[in-house]
């Protein structure tokens, strides 16, 4: 039994296809193919159950692939013990990062750390908060710096800053002479909403869902530029954290009548082990923002 076999069935049974699963490892889907197939025969039992047209594990599949999973990931921590003697000369962290947060919040952090640890490769992957969660969970990014849920029962966070949801507008719309946005004002308004994926949108969807208004959405994005584009035009209206429009000229930001305060925050993995790079940079998140 090899390593790269256990690997190939890892990633087969995370995507549910072998083409996938081949593709993001970077190998021919033979390869892919053959392995199973030799792993099946050495454990003498059938680990995939091939009659459905999405790849789906056998329950003795889903034994093994508990098993093993266990047994990659105390291989990976092994790997990442041995490279900590290194002494922060290499490493390489992985972060997912909101759209939102990523052009405002992210470049300052950014930028202080490579100051301190200037040999540390630092990778960016720009998501919605809840796909960073998924990715974090399925060990696929080291951290995420989102929009903090009230539960997080698999992840450790490190809460960082305290942020206003805030109404933004265009500066020359009638409701930017409001001091509050009340729910009225939403419902009678065409509304600009952030992409699925994010928490930000699900944080807005309850909200409305509670107050029983349901405002037109004219469009959906993952960029903010375009959302800020889009008010300025009085295309609608849109729900932006504070600091987004904080020096806009041609947007104003606007409280709801009953404040929305979410948290930003540093969140990893709980039970991963933490190589000494990714201590680093969570020490430095530990500074406010």
């Amino acid at each position: 039994m090899e390593l790269r076999q256990l690997e190939y069935f890892q990633m087969a049974s995370r995507l549910k296809n072998i083409t996938r699963a081949a593709q993001r490892l970077r190998v021919s889907q033979p390869n892919i193919t053959v392995a199973i197939k030799k792993l099946e025969t050495e454990l003498d039992v059938q680990l995939f159950d091939r009659s459905q047209k999405q790849l789906t594990l056998t329950p003795e599949g889903k034994v093994f692939l508990k098993r093993i999973e266990i047994a990659l990931r105390n291989i990976e921590d092994a790997i990442l013990e041995v490279n900590d003697y290194k002494q922060l000369q290499k490493g390489t962290i992985k972060i997912g990062i909101p759209p939102m947060m990523g052009a405002y919040l992210f470049p300052k952090v950014f930028s202080g750390f490579r100051h301190l640890h200037p040999n540390l490769d630092v990778l960016l992957y720009e998501e919605g908060s809840l796909t960073i969660r998924e990715k974090l969970e399925s060990d696929e990014l080291d951290f995420g710096i989102i929009l903090v849920p009230a539960l997080t029962p698999n992840l450790n966070v490190l809460r960082m800053s305290r942020n206003q949801l805030m109404v933004c507008v265009a500066q020359d719309s009638p409701l930017a002479k409001k001091s509050k946005i009340k729910p009225e004002d939403i419902a009678a308004s065409d509304l600009i909403m952030m992409k699925e994926g994010s928490y930000l949108r699900e944080v807005v969807q309850n909200k409305l869902s509670a107050l029983e208004i349901s405002p037109r959405t004219v469009l959906e994005s993952g960029q903010i530029v375009t959302i800020k584009g889009l008010v300025a035009h009085k295309v609608g209206i849109a729900f932006l954290l504070d600091f987004i429009c904080l020096h806009s000229t041609d947007i104003k930001s606007i409280p709801f009548y009953e404040p929305i305060f979410v948290d930003i925050g540093l969140a990893w993995k709980k039970e991963k082990y933490v190589s000494k790079a990714a201590q680093a940079f969570i020490d430095f998140c530990k500074q406010p923002l």
